[in-house]
Parts: C-alpha cells; structure tokens; sequence
C-alpha cells in the first residue's frame, strides 16, 4: 500500500506539471497545483466510505464484521502513510513555491517574503529631490558584476552535474521540521506500537495492561473525523468568495483527478495483480483503487494558509473539486465494487 500511495504521487505530480503547462499558472501557483494533483484526501474520506459500504447488506466484501475490521486498517494505514507523504513531498514543493513573488506584489508600499523560516520586509525608500545617479566607479562595478553572472549561466552544464545541483538544493531548501509534524509523528508511534509485539501486547487488546490508552485515542479518533468534515465544510465556504482564478485550471485539476488518475490507477492495480505484486483480495483491491478516485487532500489548504500564497485560489479549487466528489466518488466507488467482485 505505501508503494501504491507513492505511485498515486507521482502520477498526480506528473500531470499537474503536463496542466502547468498546457494552462501556463503563475509561478507562485505551481506549488498548488503540483499538490492538489497528487495528494488526495486519504484520511477521513476513506474511513468514512470503507465502513459504510462493508455495513451495507449487499457488499461483495462477504460478512460485515470482516470486511470492517480490516477496512478500517486499511484506510488508517492509508492515513498514516498519506499524511506522511503530503507533509513531507507537498509541503516542500508548495514552500518553494509560495517564496516565487508574484510581479503585482512588487508594486505594493511594503511586503514580507518568507523564505527559509526568515522574514525580509521590504520597504520603499523616501522620495529625494536630489538625481540618482551612481557614480562612475560604482557603474563599472555593476557592468563587471552583470558580466560575470552573464558569463556563469552561459556556461552549459552537464546533466549529471545539473542533477547533483538540483538535488543539493533540494536539500538545502528542505525543511526537515515539517517531516515531524503532529500527523507525521502519529503515524510513527501507531506504527511502532503496531509493529513491536510487546508494546502491542501492553496496549492493545481487552487484556492488555494499559488497555485505558487505546480507549482514550479510540475515543479521540472517532471524534476527529466529524470535526475535520465540519472544518472541511468551513474552508470550503472561502471559496464562495475566493480569487480570481483560472477556470481551465479549475478544470484540468477536476479532469486530473476524476479522470486520469482514476483510469491510470485500474491500469496499474490490474496490471500489478497480473504480475502477483498483488494479493487477490476484492477488499484490499478496492481500497488501492479508491486511493486514485479522491478528491485533494484537505492538509494542502492548511499548507497553503501556513505559506500565505494561493490561498483563495486554494479554496476555489477544494470547492469546485468536492462539490463534485459527491458525483465522482460515488461513481467510482461503484465501478470498482463492480470490478473487484
């Protein structure tokens, strides 16, 4: 399942950058759009669905009680390993968007940057009477500089080189921090109680001595779904009144996660069972599937608003993209269910 939510990235990443493209977005928007396409709602959406169909009386996932237990362990390893991939993939590619200024922003009396975890305001000088005219010396001084940068990007590097480049920089503009966010650092601890037998043992189970702490984040983790939907709902509210943006944006990221991932996504788990890399299990088939078929995930609107760029164009995205997950979902939802029985 990691693998599959890995692949759900990549090919979300690889058409967002085919849309970037065709719809040529603003820099300070690739980010977002490069996030929405690939990141999709992992957590409460497939705890919410998963269970219900298992319930229903004409599931084909056979007794209910089964098909329930393990859902809801597949959908929250969903979760985890969803959350840990947006908070470390989408996070960054979206901060570096987010430093791209749009030109607009330049016209302003005064604007922050945030770049790296640093602040740089920038103010515009007094008005002066007197001419701005640099002296001589200080001419040939930028005439020398500018040749000099000239000179620096007229030299062609080699690919290797320019792959070590990129990938140094990756790292240097990484924010490591974000890797242990609360979401990251849950998934952690639920995979080491659910991997170490004997930390299993003490907490999980009706006769485990610390059986307590399982009901207390049992407790807490039902409420949290309802909670996030009612957040959900707010932000999708902003979006009523967000900005202007794009409407063939809009709609390659609806086609790209309606359409293309969902198709690609039977393409590859149908060719993956082929090949064996996939148990034969309708359930855990459906599960992989829906991970294709969901709308954006609802970490990205958080992102944004941490960054403070594309955020209207953000809840414009997650409204038109959940107003019609009530469609797309459901359809999807069936033609799986009809494909793995």
């Amino acid at each position: 399942m990691p693998v599959n939510i890995l692949l759900t990235f990549i090919i979300g990443s690889a058409l967002g950058w085919i849309l970037i493209k065709l719809t040529r977005a603003p820099k300070h928007l690739e980010g977002l759009i490069l996030g929405v396409c690939s990141a999709g709602n992992l957590g409460n959406l497939p705890i919410i669905i998963i269970p219900a169909i298992c319930k229903d009386k004409g599931s084909p996932f056979g007794d209910s009680n089964v098909c329930y237990q393990y859902g809801m362990a597949y959908a929250s390893l969903s979760m985890a390993v969803g959350a840990v991939y947006t908070w470390t993939y989408v996070y960054n590619i979206m901060r570096v968007s987010a430093s791209v200024v749009p030109k607009d922003d330049y016209r302003t009396s005064s604007f922050r940057l945030e770049a790296s975890g640093e602040f740089l305001e920038f103010i515009p000088e007094e008005e002066s009477s007197e001419p701005e005219n640099p002296p001589k010396d200080n001419m040939d001084d930028y005439t020398l500089l500018l040749s000099s940068i000239e000179s620096e990007e007229n030299v062609k590097l080699p690919i290797s080189a320019k792959i070590k480049q990129q990938f140094g920089n990756l790292l240097v503009n990484s924010n490591f921090r974000a890797i242990f966010s609360p979401a990251t650092l849950g998934a952690i601890v639920g995979f080491i109680v659910g991997v170490v037998p004997q930390i299993r043992k003490l907490m999980i189970g009706g006769d485990a001595s610390l059986h307590v702490i399982q009901d207390s984040v049992t407790m807490v983790g039902e409420a949290a779904v309802p909670i996030i939907t009612l957040i959900m709902g707010a932000n999708l509210l902003k979006g009523l009144k967000g900005a202007n943006t794009s409407i063939w944006t809009v709609i390659g990221i609806i086609v790209v996660r309606y359409i293309f991932l969902p198709i690609l996504g039977i393409l590859v788990i149908k060719g993956a069972t082929q090949l064996g890399l996939v148990q034969p299990d309708p359930l855990y088939q459906f599960v992989l599937l829906l991970q294709y078929a969901l709308p954006p995930a609802m970490a990205i609107g958080t992102i944004a608003q941490l960054f403070g760029a594309g955020e209207g164009e953000c809840s414009v995205i997650m409204l038109w993209t959940y107003v019609l997950a009530s469609v797309a979902v459901t359809f999807w939802t069936t033609y799986f269910m009809w494909l793995v029985a």
